[in-house]
């Protein structure tokens, strides 16, 4: 595994040598130490990964400001006199507390370079040793977007679609095979998609789904089974070769009674949304819930066009209303019939007919299962 190597030698050391060792890293989900900035670690990480930063992002910019006008040396020194004192001693506390608590951690910074030197020199003061990884984040992130491509070109894809509240997604949580996308952009790829936590942005989403092929294909899996997504998944776009190469596979469709399909978005889209809100925010979780719905709503208003949106949007606030005062949720029924019957429905049926050269089997949720699992 990845040893207390000096980062000046491994920014020379091409990303292939430590493939092997990378790859090991995200099967175990070892846990990272990110010394980065938080603006950093905000705008990509890494799953197993927690932000314990040697410079907050003022100290970064200043630092970065240094090193354009000063260059190397004076940068560092200023480094020096903003991380001191208790600022320094408490870094290094997390940073100890890090390591014990995670005894097979690793740490990192951008490219393995000096951050991660200073920060794996401080703790060795303080008596903790933790391996810094080669490269760092660049080098991890390019890795796992290499895996992504090699995934689009070398496995093989079969797609589960269906109309909407057709348990897609269930589907996909019970195969061995199996990737969820939604699962990696945190959002279910509808317009009231979204949950109570915002969606994991472009990069993470990239990360996640990188780490669940490759544990896929760890185990010699490459005829991987993906639920039939759009070209994005709320603001999470899927990378272009994987995308084509979705559009090229073969096709299972989930056929499933309309009241079932109408039970489950009740179940979904309401009783499990405002149970995810009020975990999160108590005391304003049926405000929030309702916004989400109207949001959602107000997502669609051209496609439903003026009148079924009108009556749509009365029918939901009336459905709220109610809910507000008595807890029930049977009149959400009427709205998301309204949805079902002149947006999704209909939409769907337009787009499969767009695909029927490549759907290979239809069936009920029970029947799909049992022919994915025999099949595959």
């Amino acid at each position: 595994m990845v040893t207390s190597i000096s980062p000046a030698n491994n920014m020379q050391q091409p990303i292939q040598e430590h493939a092997e060792i990378y790859t090991e890293l995200f099967l175990n989900d070892s846990p990272m130490m990110d010394v980065r900035a938080p603006i950093e670690f905000e705008r990509g990480a890494f799953p197993s990964s927690i932000n314990l930063p040697i410079m907050d992002n003022q100290q970064r910019e200043i630092v970065g400001t240094y090193y354009n006008d000063h260059g190397q040396d004076k940068a560092i020194k200023k480094g020096h006199e903003l991380v001191h004192g208790e600022i320094r001693e408490a870094r290094i506390a997390a940073w100890v507390d890090f390591a014990k608590q995670n005894p097979k951690g690793y740490l990192y910074c951008f490219r393995g370079g000096l951050r991660s030197k200073i920060t794996q020199q401080w703790m060795q003061e303080a008596g903790m040793e933790l391996p810094i990884i080669s490269g760092g984040y660049k080098a991890l992130r390019t890795f796992l977007l290499n895996e992504l491509e090699n995934t689009a070109k070398k496995c093989t894809f079969t797609l589960i679609g269906g109309k909407t509240g057709s348990a897609k997604t269930t589907l996909i949580n019970e195969l061995e095979n199996a990737v969820d996308l939604e699962a990696a952009a945190h959002h279910r790829g509808s317009s009231f998609g979204h949950h109570a936590i915002q969606q994991n942005n472009q990069i993470n989403f990239e990360n996640i789904l990188a780490i669940d092929f490759l544990k896929l294909k760890h185990r010699n899996i490459f005829n991987i089974t993906l639920e039939d997504e759009a070209r994005t998944i709320g603001k999470a776009g899927l990378p272009k070769t994987l995308f084509s190469k979705m559009r090229q596979s073969k096709l299972i469709v989930i056929e499933e009674p309309y009241e079932i399909r109408l039970n489950r978005l009740i179940q979904e889209y309401v009783i499990d949304m405002h149970a995810e809100f009020e975990a999160l925010d108590s005391k304003n979780a049926f405000k929030r819930f309702s916004e989400y719905l109207l949001i959602g709503l107000e997502k669609i208003q051209k496609r439903l066009g003026p009148t079924r949106y009108e009556s749509a949007h009365h029918a939901m606030q009336k459905a709220l209303q109610h809910q507000s005062r008595t807890g029930e949720v049977v009149n959400h029924y009427d709205w998301l019939k309204i949805i079902l019957d002149n947006y999704y429905d209909p939409m769907y049926e337009d787009q499969l007919k767009k695909r029927a050269e490549f759907i290979c089997f239809r069936g009920d949720y029970q029947t799909c299962k049992e022919y994915l699992q025999t099949t595959l």
